[in-house]
């Protein structure tokens, strides 16, 4: 096959090149530009979009032996994920912009761009698996939990996992990084990416109340009765314990947690442990990464967090809503995560939680 690789300067996207070269395919390497002044969102090799990251892209690409491109995708990158992650915590949800990036701009945009270029799919670094079957083309869990990636690829539509490869779902990380030392790539031993590429510092409240404004608001607790003040509702996430500020202590000591975000009113609500549990998640904006399900019941896990636990649960959908009833209940939910439900190992599909319960 004739495919572009998505090299973002990482061991992971370099490997995978490598991979997908051995295995007869024609490759050609592209580097994403996120910005047009990449120091705007970050400098340093902590993030995916700097400058090293392009230049080390590129050296690996040599190595592999493969023609080597940089696109510009800094238009549809602040569009489509950092003023998505703006408009989220202005609304009082916690959103997660690498779902998004792997949504709007690494499988869509660049898929599609692949595609009527004349290739036939996408190679990329990523921790997660594909696997053929009576239900077509389904998206799976890597075999190496730790590093397991599937949750922010669930974004992914039955036509974009289609035209997806992950060479390294079926591989631990250990085994990636002597590989790419046997491989002669200078990137065997950098470090992974960490926080959110486009946040200096990872300083995600001091980014916001930059660009948000930091309008003080009252923290209120579960009566309406005011114990305290915050700088930006937008700054906190459901769940939160340090940093609220309270000048008002509870009668028996106990701390107060981050209940809900009101950002018409800019207030901040508080309370117990006790009171952040659910039992129910309730998803709009459903994608579904096979075929879709109905009303019926099914058993299954649903995951909230990138690296966050499976939940046993019963799951279904009605109304426009995925629905998962949780057999236990669950802390810290936030409107806004994704909520992703498995068959097993594999991904059913994902939605965006806008209530629960």
């Amino acid at each position: 096959m004739k495919i572009i690789a998505a090299m973002s300067g990482g061991v992971d996207s370099a490997v995978a090149a490598a991979r997908a070269v051995e295995a007869g395919h024609e490759v050609i390497g592209v580097h994403l530009a996120l910005a047009s002044n990449p120091q705007k969102y970050r400098s340093g090799a902590r993030g995916c979009c700097t400058i090293e990251d392009s230049h080390d892209a590129r050296r690996a690409a040599d190595k592999i032996g493969i023609p080597f491109y940089i696109w510009d995708m800094a238009e549809e990158f602040h569009q489509g994920v950092v003023e998505n992650f703006l408009a989220e915590y202005a609304a009082g949800r916690t959103p997660n912009p690498c779902l998004r990036c792997n949504e709007k701009i690494k499988f869509a945009a660049v898929l599609d761009r692949a595609k009527a270029m004349g290739f036939d799919g996408v190679v990329t670094g990523h921790y997660a698996r594909t696997q053929e079957g009576p239900m077509g083309r389904t998206l799976h869990r890597a075999i190496d939990p730790l590093k397991d990636q599937s949750y922010v690829l669930a974004v992914l539509n039955t036509e974009q996992i289609s035209g997806a490869i992950f060479p390294l779902g079926d591989t631990e990380k250990v085994d990636i990084r002597i590989e790419a030392e046997a491989r002669g790539l200078a990137v065997a031993q950098k470090p992974d990416s960490h926080d959110i590429c486009f946040v200096p510092s990872g300083d995600n409240a001091g980014w916001l109340r930059d660009r948000l404004g930091s309008e003080i608001g009252p923290i209120v607790d579960q009566t309406g009765t005011k114990i305290g003040e915050h700088k930006g509702a937008y700054t906190y996430t459901i769940g939160q314990r340090k940093g609220l500020g309270l000048t008002v202590p509870t009668a028996d000591g106990s701390p107060r947690f981050v209940l809900k975000i009101e950002p018409v009113t800019n207030t901040v609500v508080v309370g117990s442990r006790e009171e952040l549990a659910v039992s129910q998640l309730q998803g709009e904006k459903t994608i579904w990464c096979g075929p879709a399900i109905d009303e019926k019941p099914l058993r299954g896990f649903v995951q909230v967090r990138a690296h966050g636990a499976p939940l046993d649960c019963t799951y279904y959908y009605a109304d426009g809503r995925l629905v998962a009833d949780l057999d236990k209940p669950l802390l810290g939910i936030a409107n806004g995560q994704a909520m992703v439900i498995y068959d097993g190992d594999r991904v059913v599909g994902s939605a965006t939680i806008c209530e629960s319960a």
